[in-house]
């Protein structure tokens, strides 16, 4: 069962049908996994008989992912991709990826691989009294180091914009598209879901939360858990929270 953390719940009665969804993954370098990733995601979506756009946002990336990208797109129509020409950041492919959304929801997942598509269909029923499913990891297949900061973080954004959120990271998440309207993102880097989700609640939007599986690399390398990033990110957070707080 769904645990749920409501400011006001102002959902919708339900989705459409067909469901109207744009699926976008955020990808660095990551010419191993995004056919895979994408092939997958078409599968899913073409089961759901949806009404659907798939986005690949190529965040700078050194290897053959923008080649690949391309490829992908010139051989299925509902495929695009938003190119950065230089690497920006976490959090500015995930604005470049809502800003591409054109469907009435829009779902990420990070585009390493680590996620299994076939879990996001199971998210949909819960927008009919949701504005946001925000996931949390089952399992998380990560280093110790990566477990224990997550944990850390999760906490401290938990404490400092009063949330029971249990995975503030998670790159699971779905969302209904009308939320981002007029919504100013900032972040480029880490504090991005938290941004999101401080702005949303703020707003009166309704989150509800679900497990789903991790899974280890096969391909690629992990990237953004570096001591700049994370000083960044705690930096932010409480410039964050003056600006949420603020009236």
């Amino acid at each position: 069962m769904a645990e749920h953390y409501s400011n006001k719940v102002t959902a919708d009665s339900g989705p459409q049908k067909p469901v109207s969804i744009s699926v976008f993954f955020p990808c660095y370098n990551e010419q191993g996994n995004v056919a895979n990733i994408v092939r997958n995601a078409l599968e899913v979506l073409e089961k759901l008989k949806a009404d659907f756009e798939v986005i690949i946002v190529d965040d700078g990336s050194r290897d053959d992912t923008a080649k690949i990208a391309d490829e992908l797109a010139a051989e299925n129509s509902r495929i695009k991709v938003v190119r950065h020409p230089a690497n920006l950041g976490y959090g500015a492919a995930l604005q470049s990826g809502f800003k591409a959304a054109k469907k009435n929801l829009v779902f990420y997942t990070d585009g390493d691989g680590q996620f299994e598509i076939k879990e996001m269909p199971p998210l949909l029923p819960l927008m009919e009294k949701f504005d946001i499913v925000s996931c949390y990891r089952l399992n998380r297949q990560d280093p110790i180091i990566r477990k224990i900061n997550g944990w850390a973080w999760t906490k401290l954004v938990c404490f400092v914009f009063k949330f029971k959120i249990r995975d503030i990271d998670c790159a699971f998440k779905l969302f209904k598209t009308k939320i981002f309207e007029n919504m100013k993102l900032s972040s480029t880097g880490a504090l991005i879901d938290a941004e999101i989700l401080a702005r949303a609640v703020r707003k009166g939007c309704s989150v509800t939360q679900k497990g789903v599986h991790h899974y280890p690399r096969t391909a690629g390398a992990q990237t953004g858990a570096n001591l700049k990033v994370i000083l960044r990110a705690f930096k932010e957070l409480f410039r964050l929270r003056r600006e949420i707080k603020s009236p």
